[in-house]
């Protein structure tokens, strides 16, 4: 994996933060669930700020990677004042230091969009969740996001995107990762609100 400009990173999160809270009411429907612990997974991560004002879970933490995003969530959670909700902790794609069977909702954004930064882990996703729980993981605007949000932002969002390193994924290609994942019937790729997979562990 190459290195990658933070800034360009942190500059994007900040860009999409209109979106987020329209986001975090298509991920709410389909979670299903007020209670739980949510883990907000890697760089593209903050959709758990919202999550917290929209009441979608009961306890919050932000896997933090690449090497040196941490401070800037910790900085994000402290200016939106919710640094006792959100957790941010230092990870991996592997979710290293992440426990297994403990997380009720996982939201992983950009997730299969920046080789150059990571590389996916579908089955450390499944590996964390408890039973019954959910992973909600790809990349898009989600259903309810207006489309004059969506305008006002998608410029300098290609623009930032291809800086970072964004590559495009078709249909095909995540199907085939989906299935080299061996995730069977727990893993199921959705096209509404952008290009997501929906793992649910079972029981």
């Amino acid at each position: 994996m190459g290195s990658v400009d933070l800034s360009l990173i942190q500059e994007i999160n900040r860009l999409w933060y209109p979106v987020f809270p329209h986001l975090a009411r298509h991920v709410g429907e389909i979670y299903k669930r007020r209670d739980g612990s949510v883990l907000d997974i890697g760089p593209f991560s903050g959709i758990s700020f919202w999550l917290v004002k929209e009441k979608v879970g009961t306890n919050f933490r932000i896997a933090s990677f690449p090497r040196g995003m941490a401070g800037f969530f910790r900085g994000e959670a402290q200016a939106l004042r919710l640094e006792t909700e959100v957790n941010v902790v230092e990870s991996g794609p592997a979710l290293d230091g992440i426990e297994n069977n403990g997380t009720d909702l996982a939201v992983f954004r950009g997730a299969f969009f920046f080789p150059s930064i990571f590389e996916i882990d579908l089955r450390a996703i499944h590996r964390v969740l408890a039973p019954g729980g959910m992973g909600f993981v790809g990349g898009g605007f989600g259903k309810h996001t207006p489309n004059g949000v969506i305008l006002s932002l998608g410029k300098r969002s290609r623009e930032l995107n291809l800086n970072i390193g964004k590559v495009e994924l078709s249909l095909p290609e995540l199907t085939r990762l989906v299935e080299s994942s061996g995730l069977g019937t727990d893993a199921q790729i959705v096209e509404e609100g952008g290009l997501w997979v929906l793992i649910r562990k079972r029981q």
